[in-house]
């Protein structure tokens, strides 16, 4: 029988000293029921309109300033006052303390809901999943935002904005292809960082990469040649990072510029586990503010009308539209990843014939807390739904698979249902959807023309023939060549090496710096 315990509050209304004794209670059933391990807390209460500007500026506080935020919070403003968007209850930081932004128009349940999901259920998951651990540095986050806001101000006032801006436009066209996304790279240390940043602030050193020394700059007997091979490795190529490339061997850029480059690469490297997880991190937390809920209203913390709205607000959170919905567009996250730890908790307590022949390893287990745990741990959005997506939950959510090949078929072919067969191939198809190494466009930087007109050669590796958006590629090329200085080409390749298209771009006259 569950314990009961005094209310948490009265109605709709709260105040700090009520929103402490929320944190407290499910702070409790976290820690104790749940066995989750998480930051420090630290809660901020704010207005719709700075959750607007949260929003504008990927919901990082300390953010350095772009026009581009402001686009995003203007546009984002306008449809929220003629009611077109709502806003988030929340937003959480994954930092330590793990910071997470509560509306002050939240009701006091809400309030509870917030907390539970995002306090603790965001906050574990930030905290243990692995590539949380090997991509970013919580400790350090907090004090390098700080250092990056007020070093882009400082380039602003000391080089002119507009040369500032256009450096910073061209990082952020390049910014999804400014991350190491393997293992064995040195993990990020961003206090580190900015120490290293005041030290080259400090020194002056170089612009300009050392090699560009054997470059030939006219007819010589004793000049420097470079085999081919050599040149690539001094260069370090081929190299993926792209932002990286260009920070240490664009012959022209200034300091400062590559600092700038350095900036946005460290902000895009710690935003890569969440683009990996946001099935996970979020089905995390839908549960973990569930259980807690639900713990909550056993033990009489909050009444039956309190339990009500929050159900209904958990309710719209994981609505899934059928696939012949107006409203469909792809799987909710929240959705799937809370019916998928739902179904682990089955699983795990519960299990048919098929669960035993499906999951060996955790059917019958008993240990639910212990097995999601491991799961929150240990895995990515692409291996947690090829492993653990159950034929029943696809029976449930009335998955297919459809086959649409205009060489293989005249028409749109289901080619996998509800047998042994198709659940496998459902589940297969599906988690692919959540593959990195196929959503992201694989470009890397493969030679430099350094005796001849120095132009830079990049190759994309086309995968299933999909070659890269015109319009898109061009675009992004053309800030590459701005940053390089010189002519860029870029090759798409398929799996036998035949180039099936090149673009080109020349590099534009940028702004001279103050």
């Amino acid at each position: 029988m569950s314990e009961t315990r005094g209310r948490l509050f009265e109605g709709a209304d709260w105040d700090f000293t009520t929103i402490q004794r929320i944190h407290d209670a499910c702070e409790e059933i976290a820690l104790k029921d749940l066995g989750l391990n998480v930051y420090p807390n630290q809660i901020e209460v704010i207005t719709a309109e700075q959750m607007l500007d949260a929003y504008s500026s990927v919901g990082m506080p300390l953010y350095y300033k772009h026009w581009s935020f402001g686009k995003q919070f203007a546009h984002q403003e306008a449809s929220y006052r003629k009611g077109l968007m709502g806003l988030a209850y929340e937003i959480v930081i994954n930092s330590s303390p793990c910071i997470s932004y509560l509306m002050e128009e939240n009701t006091a349940t809400m309030q509870t809901l917030v907390i539970a999901h995002a306090a603790f259920g965001h906050n574990h998951f930030f905290k243990n999943n692995y590539l949380f651990k090997q991509w970013t540095d919580a400790d350090g986050i907090l004090d390098y935002l700080d250092f990056a806001k007020s070093y882009v101000a400082q380039c602003e006032e000391k080089h002119g904005r507009i040369a500032v801006e256009q450096t910073m436009d061209a990082a952020h066209a390049l910014m999804s292809h400014g991350i190491d996304r393997y293992p064995g790279k040195r993990s990020l240390d961003l206090r580190a960082e900015e120490k290293r940043a005041r030290e080259r602030r400090e020194h002056e050193q170089a612009t300009f990469n050392d090699l560009w020394r054997t470059v030939p700059t006219g007819p010589s007997k004793n000049r420097t040649e470079l085999s081919a091979e050599r040149r690539r490795a001094l260069l370090g190529l081929p190299q993926e990072n792209l932002l990286y490339f260009l920070e240490k061997a664009a012959p022209r850029l200034h300091t400062w510029q590559r600092e700038l480059l350095r900036i946005v690469r460290n902000i895009a490297q710690y935003f890569y586990p969440q683009g990996q997880t946001k099935v996970m991190n979020e089905g995390t937390a839908t549960y973990v503010h569930y259980r807690i809920m639900t713990a909550l209203h056993e033990r009489g913390q909050i009444t039956d009308g309190n339990f009500l709205e929050f159900l209904g607000s958990h309710t719209n959170v994981v609505f899934q539209p059928d696939f012949d919905s107006q409203y469909f567009s792809g799987f909710n996250p929240y959705a799937l990843g809370f019916a998928m730890m739902q179904d682990i908790e089955r699983i795990v307590t519960n299990p048919e014939d098929e669960d035993r022949d499906w999951f060996p390893d955790i059917a019958g287990k008993g240990d639910v807390m212990g097995v999601l745990r491991d799961v929150w741990a240990n895995y990515r959005d692409e291996s947690f739904i090829s492993q653990f997506l159950s034929p029943r939950l696809m029976r449930h959510m009335r998955m297919f698979h459809l086959h649409d090949d205009p060489d293989e078929t005249s028409g749109i072919l289901v080619d996998a249902i509800h047998n042994e067969r198709g659940y496998r191939s459902i589940r297969r198809a599906l988690s692919r959807q959540y593959d990195v190494g196929l959503i992201d466009a694989n470009i890397e930087v493969m030679d430099v023309d350094l005796a001849g007109d120095r132009r830079l050669m990049l190759k994309h590796s086309v995968l299933n023939g999909a070659l890269l958006n015109e319009t898109d590629a061009k675009r992004v090329l053309q800030h590459l060549a701005d940053l390089w200085s010189y002519d860029v080409s870029l090759a798409e390749v398929d799996a036998s090496g035949s180039v099936l298209k090149e673009h080109v771009a020349h590099p534009r006259v940028m702004a001279a710096a103050a």
